[in-house]
């Protein structure tokens, strides 16, 4: 019951670069982050139990799906902010309540990928404990850098380089997938 728990607070730290990213963005309040959080429990929870369901189903090592999904949420997720960025040049750094939901949605989706990456590993002794340290994890992680954001030491990290290591993270822990796979 350890190490299900240990992995999910150690592959959840993207969190923290998101709660970061939101914390610089003037018009983001916390309740915008809890209501994030609460949805991302659900989806840690529906990625448990759908975990359990299919991991028999997968005809291949579920680490190359993890991998390849990890990578291309990094991706998308670093590429659609330069793209946005692009577009509004004069807007500064406020993001509209549309990009809060979307960086939500991303920060939802990677959880419950995470919880069913942990779920393949460590069944069949998986238990609930995985979706919750998940959800707790980021719910934690991003609310401490939220609020280090709304200090005076933060502020001085240019947003676009919280993006940019958010999305990092993820295609990082999509290699670290692939590496387990292939024996790298």
């Amino acid at each position: 019951m350890f190490m299900p728990a240990l992995s999910a607070l150690l592959v959840s730290i993207d969190a923290f670069f998101i709660g970061l990213s939101l914390g610089l963005q003037k018009n983001c309040k916390f309740l915008y982050l809890f209501i994030i959080n609460i949805f991302l429990f659900g989806l840690c929870m529906i990625g448990f139990f759908i975990a359990e369901q299919i991991y028999e189903l997968i005809p291949f090592d579920s680490d190359l799906i993890i991998g390849f999904a990890f990578i291309t949420i990094g991706s998308w997720y670093i590429i659609h902010y330069l793209i946005s960025k692009r577009k509004k040049k004069d807007k500064g750094e406020k993001a509209n309540i549309y990009t809060i939901i979307l960086i939500g949605f991303v920060m939802s989706v990677e959880a419950m990928l995470i919880t069913m990456g942990i779920t393949f590993i460590f069944l069949p002794n998986s238990n609930w404990i995985i979706p919750v340290t998940v959800a707790l994890a980021h719910l934690g992680y991003s609310a401490i850098s939220f609020y280090l954001a709304r200090t005076n030491y933060v502020r001085k990290v240019p947003f676009s380089l919280s993006i940019i290591i958010s999305g990092l993270a993820l295609i990082i822990y999509g290699l670290m997938a692939l590496f387990i796979e292939f024996n790298i």
